[in-house]
């Protein structure tokens, strides 16, 4: 009898265990480099929101802001090894991983608007960019958008002549190093969470970043100029380990796409207030001097910046670079 009762026991105990195995929420962790408030922060936290509700508790979202678990160069190692499942990487990192076509997106004045953007984004140009993370392990679900880049330093830079000799930080990408070069300045690769203290030291003489990273990173406390240059676009692709992905059950995976379309449009819609409200915060330290380009001005920065195409063209690919001009004339002709 007492043997009885023990198996009966362990098994009302297998019974128990195995249930909480059934009932524990599948973990994905999501890591980024940027502060909780900004743009890509807020819709971190709305797709953890929207997933957590969609799944009815079925999925558990840890979202990892300002590189409290991976830095730049970490993270997309981290996610192809499987180590966190989901990432916000900018655009510029598929690059280094590979996938060169992602570095159109850092030509200079390749976008001359939010709707030439969106028409490559969100059309059969993006869709075949995400596509070619397939090989790499690596599933794409969305773009995200982060605005419009502008120069920072401690000396005024209205024309390219003013970069001459200038350290300035970049993300690692060729792009973007011919980008300062063609400025006349010294390219510096740096990790975002590393560039405040560089700025304030004098490593660095300044930076380019959308007004909402440059502001809730305190970089304006250390840099005495802004110059709106809107040379450049930063924008992220979120991204997720392709075999914990594939491994989902299909509801799950469907319910957490329709969580991500959501937190997209969310978002892509509040970037353009998040840059603005940083920029009038800006103003308000009185720290930093903001400078709005002449047309003349910008017109000399298009002429100095408009040879990195033809530089990129081996790199990022010719037709690429092509097909992105032709949507942004074909929206400029209608």
């Amino acid at each position: 009898m007492k043997f009885k009762s023990l198996l009966l026991a362990l098994t009302a105990a297998a019974l128990v265990s195995g249930n909480a195995l059934a009932q524990a929420p599948i973990i994905i962790k999501f890591s980024h480099v940027v502060a909780g408030d900004t743009p890509k922060g807020k819709a971190a936290e709305r797709f953890k929101e929207l997933g957590e509700k969609a799944t009815k508790g079925r999925v558990k979202i840890e979202v990892y802001p300002n590189s409290t678990l991976y830095k730049d160069k970490e993270e997309m190692e981290a996610l192809q090894l499987g180590a966190v499942q989901m990432l916000a990487p900018s655009l510029a990192k598929f690059g280094p991983l590979g996938v060169k076509e992602f570095e159109v997106f850092d030509l200079p004045y390749i976008f001359p608007s939010k709707a030439a953007l969106y028409r490559v984004t969100e059309g059969p140009v993006g869709k075949s960019l995400m596509k070619k993370l397939e090989p790499k392990g690596i599933t794409g679900l969305a773009f995200w958008d982060n605005g419009f880049k502008d120069m920072s330093a401690n000396k005024p830079l209205h024309v390219p002549a003013d970069f001459k000799g200038m350290k300035m930080r970049i993300q690692s990408s060729k792009v973007l190093d011919a980008q300062m070069r063609a400025l006349g300045a010294n390219p510096q690769v740096m990790a975002f969470s590393e560039v405040y203290q560089a700025l304030q030291t004098g490593v660095v003489d300044g930076t380019e970043n959308p007004p909402s990273n440059l502001y809730t990173q305190k970089m304006h406390e250390v840099q005495k100029h802004l110059t709106m240059s809107e040379h450049g676009y930063l924008g992220y692709a979120v991204i997720v380990n392709k075999k914990f992905w594939d491994g989902l059950p299909a509801d799950i995976r469907g319910q957490l796409e329709g969580a991500m379309k959501d937190a997209t449009k969310y978002g892509n819609a509040i970037a353009q207030q998040e840059n603005d409200k940083a920029i009038a915060e800006v103003k308000k330290s009185g720290k930093t001097t903001i400078y709005n380009l002449t047309d003349k001005e910008k017109a000399e920065w298009r002429k100095a910046l408009q040879p990195v195409q033809k530089q990129m063209e081996d790199r990022i690919g010719k037709d690429i670079i092509a097909e992105v001009n032709k949507e942004a004339a074909a929206l400029d002709g209608k």
